[in-house]
């Protein structure tokens, strides 16, 4: 597997480290004070994201500590903080496309929840990614929406990443992540859709069924 590949299966999680934040608001044809209003504003929610970002991965390089070998309590624990802060609906639905609106509430959830799980379990695959020097470019927040710009060095190779982030009941979320240029979210939605369009939703959900089965028995042999 090259180092672009390698990365980008475990990038959706890693989005976790200190943030470098260049932020800079631009605002044509507002006075002086609703400037100096929404930069403050900017402040504030840049600062939120930056704490937020410091203090999971902060619980990830504590759990991590320096030796090679970790206890099932501490990987689920580290599944927890690494994949709290993804936004699975939202993915799955933009995974999904057109198809989305023609499941029902049942089905949705259904999917959400396997396509969650399988991803909870492949995110600690490798763990020595998540030791990775990452370099936070910069933050721009629109309301409530905000990109983060990362460089992830793997292994001595750079790859420019992007996080989609949204402010929801349960504080920012990812919703997307850009790696070279390629949308996670519509890497999914070309393999999801396309078994949709040929087979139908239940032979996708038989896969993905299979899929989390074969996670599962991987997971229980590595404890």
């Amino acid at each position: 597997m090259s180092q672009i590949s390698n990365i980008r299966r475990f990038v959706l999680p890693y989005f976790l480290s200190p943030v470098l934040v260049l932020f800079a608001v631009v605002s044509f044809g507002a006075t002086p004070v609703a400037v100096a209003q929404e930069i403050d504003t900017a402040s504030d929610t840049e600062q939120e994201i930056r704490s937020m970002l410091e203090r999971r991965d902060q619980k990830i390089k504590a759990l991590l500590g320096s030796s090679s070998t970790i206890s099932a309590e501490q990987k689920e624990e580290l599944r927890n903080v690494i994949n709290g802060v993804v936004d699975f609906r939202a993915m799955g639905k933009g995974a999904l496309g057109r198809h989305w609106g023609k499941l029902t509430a049942d089905q949705q959830d259904t999917f959400v929840n396997t396509f969650g799980q399988i991803v909870r379990l492949q995110s600690l695959a490798d763990m020595e990614v998540y030791r990775s020097a990452v370099s936070y470019d910069e933050i721009i927040v629109d309301g409530k929406q905000a990109h983060v710009m990362t460089t992830t060095t793997y292994k001595e190779v750079p790859t420019p990443v992007e996080y989609k982030l949204r402010q929801t009941d349960s504080g920012w979320m990812a919703t997307d992540i850009i790696l070279d240029d390629v949308s996670t979210v519509k890497g999914y939605a070309r393999s999801f859709q396309s078994v949709i369009r040929k087979k139908g939703f239940d032979d996708l959900m038989e896969r993905l069924e299979r899929r989390l089965q074969v996670e599962k028995e991987a997971q229980a042999d590595t404890g």
